[in-house]
């Protein structure tokens, strides 16, 4: 018997449907939201409906197995999709990169990218965003780990939230994030202490030079955690 043709166009409702088999914390708004990202760009009818295809269906999965499966941050997913747009040859999700293997115990920073602060969401969109719930948000804002920016969340509360709820999974609450939070306020200050001077100068530019290298002793911040606690893991659970 002949497989019966996908539906075309579909509407929001029967993408929901669809996915939400595979990915049952998916919501019409995390749909929207997605578009609004320029993930996904379905069709639209002259009244203004959404027009889904099989091919809008199979990006959407995509998006969300990146994200549910590899961490992997919405700007890393748009540059991936792309250059597959473009033709570009790309690797497949979970592909090592080239460069030193990865050992069984080598700790390896999920979505390295840096969060976007130019994104601007809703409530609404944090929350289907990170997949998370009201408790959760609530608890994290209760704690400083996540805070409105002018009335609206950015990328780095979106980091933030997918974070703190990868970590629920292991069984950490918001009150276990504490400690990372002073740390990395105690941080922040610190590459602020070593940025001062530039800031202190007249030239023009000194500003950006001085974000710029903050930024970069972020990042390397960053590396060397991630170095220290692979070790004293390494140390702590090698036979």
């Amino acid at each position: 018997m002949n497989a019966q043709p996908a539906r075309s166009p579909m509407t929001i409702g029967d993408v929901l449907g669809l996915l939400r088999t595979e990915f049952p914390d998916i919501t019409i708004s995390k749909i929207r939201f997605l578009e609004t990202e320029g993930l996904v760009e379905p069709e639209r009818t002259p009244a203004g409906y959404r027009k889904f295809g099989p091919a809008d269906v199979e990006r959407l999965r995509f998006v969300l197995t990146a994200q549910r499966d590899h961490y992997m941050p919405l700007r890393a997913i748009r540059q991936h999709l792309e250059a597959r747009d473009r033709g570009e040859a790309v690797p497949p999700l979970g592909a090592r990169s080239d460069g030193p293997p990865r050992g069984p115990r080598t700790l390896v920073a999920a979505g390295a990218d840096a969060p976007d602060p130019a994104v601007r969401l809703t409530r609404r969109q944090l929350l289907d965003g990170a997949g998370i719930g009201e408790d959760l948000l609530g608890d994290l804002e209760e704690y400083g780990l996540v805070r409105r920016n002018g009335g609206h969340y950015d990328g780095e509360a979106l980091a933030v939230a997918r974070a703190a709820a990868a970590l629920g999974e292991h069984g950490f609450e918001v009150r276990h994030l504490r400690a990372a939070k002073a740390a990395a306020d105690r941080q922040a200050g610190l590459i602020e202490q070593m940025v001062a001077p530039q800031l202190r100068r007249r030239s023009p530019g000194a500003h950006e030079q001085a974000a710029e290298t903050a930024r970069d002793i972020a990042a390397l911040s960053v590396r060397l955690h991630a170095a220290l606690l692979s070790a004293g893991l390494r140390e702590s659970l090698d036979p």
